[in-house]
């Protein structure tokens, strides 16, 4: 019976959720219905996804601002209104253009989250009820809904496995729509129906009459299981107060060194920013000694570390410019400062304050002019044009190829058009054309290959040669593959690839893998070497980040950039790679590749 009456609270729940938030639910089962189509015809709807998303978002966050600061039925039709017309205008933004951008996903993910911390934070604003209390709400309900989602989807993955292997053939894509239903539909719908009704203006007649139920409800869900209350005390706070030691110390012992250019830092630091928020709110509820130590100390110790976060990713900005990743680790610094500012001295009630911030400055980081991607997009084309004017490549309006240019100046214009067209901004560069492809017309366009900055300063060069590029093999008179690797402890000293004659005499081609002595040669029928080629040599020519730690890629190269040829009075080698390797990361095995190599005798 007990087992019957859970369950019948959970759908009693759900259906409280359908009405409470009915066109959320709208938004969601249409969301549901679209994706259904995309998996059906294997084409994907983003617009129409983001869409639906959004306007489910603004459902459930304008229903709360309704509950709280509202009573009269004509304003939750006013704000339902409102919801669709938002949902409208953002379809009509993104319709615009042809394709979903990289810009539209971040700038959509960002205003979700506003949506998200808006929903839990506007239902407590000047309320009984805390912040700390609603997030603890929703943090709960979060993992719920995820718990039961994965052991839903679980077990109808395994159903249809059942049926597919015992009974009839059943669709692949059946899994998929499973998956459609329970993420889209199933768990937010659950998430809601956990959140419970906060005192507000639209609720009062029902809080007055059944006051101590409801209150009763809010705490049960707001209370912080005894489970989650361990981990955090005698746990992650421990471990995180080791981590906390370790960064200080790092940042003391290369505070006048590599601390302000150390890429790998500054995600750390972000994440560490991310923690000690997140954990203070959870924890600020616990009245152990742990979590009061963390609450006295920890808001204290973040300001400091982001501020040199802030600091070093500014002075970082010197050399990359401004980015829209770069943009808002700078932004979340600076929250996180102010944020840390707030929590050393206002009461842990008053947490909400952090939630407000943050929805501040995500909204600040999407709308123009000021946004993360007008401030990129206008920083990156301004470095590029400035790079390419100042090497006199940028001409009445149209690019020179300058080979000659410098290492630095070679990893500015890379890097800023990798962004700008990862970013879709290179269409609107009108010296770029618009037929503009980075990844075919780099070298023709400015005179060199492409480089790529690697975050961990490992080396990489990837080139393969165009297979419908023609190669001319005629006054030659011999062609062998070959496949070359160097190889740190070679038992093998030589290999000879092949022999072949020539005016009624035969040669030999070999070579030799080892590391340190690598090299291909022609010998006559006496073993007398007539010409041989360095290998290393070879893999220098395509090491184009020799003087620099870049990671580059370059497919698709005409046989003449990939030709490496040596001469003397005896004969003639050209090697021309079909495709090379270079990892400088890898010691046993840095350089590889394949070559055709044509012989010549003189």
């Amino acid at each position: 019976m007990k087992a019957i009456d859970t369950l019948r609270n959970k759908l009693s729940g759900l259906y409280d959720a359908i009405s409470r938030y009915p066109l959320t639910v709208i938004f969601l089962i249409v969301a549901a219905v679209v994706n259904a189509n995309a998996i059906n015809r294997g084409e994907p709807y983003y617009k129409l996804l983001l869409t639906f998303v959004v306007g489910a978002c603004l459902g459930f966050t304008l229903q709360a601002a309704f509950e709280r600061f509202f009573e009269k039925f004509l304003h939750r039709v006013v704000s339902m209104v409102i919801c669709v017309v938002l949902t409208m205008g953002y379809f009509l933004i993104v319709n615009q253009y042809t394709t979903t951008s990289l810009e539209t996903w971040i700038r959509t993910s960002v205003a979700v989250f506003a949506l998200v911390i808006a929903y839990i934070w506007v239902p407590v604003i000047k309320s009984t009820v805390s912040f700390n209390e609603s997030f603890m709400s929703s943090f709960k309900s979060f993992f719920n809904s995820l718990l039961f989602s994965v052991v839903l989807f679980t077990g109808i993955s395994m159903i249809i496995a059942a049926i597919d292997l015992l009974l009839f053939q059943v669709d692949g894509k059946s899994y998929m729509h499973a998956l459609n239903i329970i993420s889209i539909l199933f768990a937010p719908i659950y998430f809601l129906s956990l959140i419970p009704v906060y005192p507000g203006i639209s609720n009062k007649t029902l809080f007055k009459e059944s006051q101590d139920y409801n209150r009763e409800n809010i705490t049960r869900s707001s209370s912080c299981p005894k489970f989650l209350e361990i981990l955090l005390s005698y746990i992650i706070i421990p471990l995180l107060s080791i981590y906390t030691v370790i960064l200080v110390i790092y940042i003391a012992k290369n505070i006048t060194g590599k601390f302000w250019t150390d890429n790998r830092l500054e995600p750390m630091l972000v994440g560490f920013a991310i923690t000690v928020i997140l954990i203070y709110i959870l924890v600020s509820r616990i009245e152990n000694k742990f979590a009061k130590l963390f609450r006295k100390i920890f808001p204290k110790i973040l300001v400091p570390i982001v501020v040199f976060q802030i600091v070093s990713s500014i002075l970082r900005t010197q050399d990359t410019g401004i980015m829209h990743g770069r943009y808002y680790v700078i932004l979340f610094g600076i929250f996180a400062a102010v944020s840390g500012v707030f929590l050393s001295f206002i009461p842990v009630r008053k947490n909400g304050i952090v939630a407000m911030l943050l929805i501040v400055f995500a909204l600040f980081s999407i709308i123009p002019p000021l946004d993360a991607f007008t401030i990129s997009r206008t920083n990156q084309q301004k470095m590029l044009q400035s790079v390419l004017v100042k090497n006199k490549m940028l001409l009445d309006n149209k690019i020179t190829p300058n080979p000659s240019v410098s290492q630095e100046d070679k990893k500015i214009i890379s890097s800023t058009l990798n962004y700008l067209e990862m970013m879709g901004y290179t269409k609107n560069i009108d010296y770029l054309g618009k037929d503009f492809n980075l990844y075919n017309d780099f070298y023709d366009t400015f005179g060199f290959y492409q480089y790529e900055e690697s975050m961990y300063r490992q080396e990489s060069v990837h080139m393969s040669l165009n297979q419908q590029s023609p190669i001319i093999i005629s006054g030659y008179d011999a062609l062998v593959v070959l496949n070359f690797y160097f190889e740190k402890d070679n038992p093998t000293p030589s290999n000879k690839l092949c022999d072949f004659k020539s005016s009624g005499k035969t040669y030999t081609i070999s070579n030799i893998n080892s590391f340190d002595s690598g090299k291909l040669w022609l010998s006559n029928d006496k073993g007398e070497e007539l010409i041989s080629v360095n290998m290393k040599d070879v893999f220098d020519m395509f090491d184009t980040s020799a003087q620099g730690n870049y990671q580059i890629s370059k497919d698709s190269m005409t046989a003449d950039n990939s030709t490496f040829t040596k001469e003397n009075d005896n004969a003639i080698i050209s090697l021309v790679a079909l495709n090379i390797n270079i990892q400088k990361s890898n010691s046993e095995h840095p350089y590889s590749g394949d070559f055709y190599v044509l012989v010549k005798i003189k």
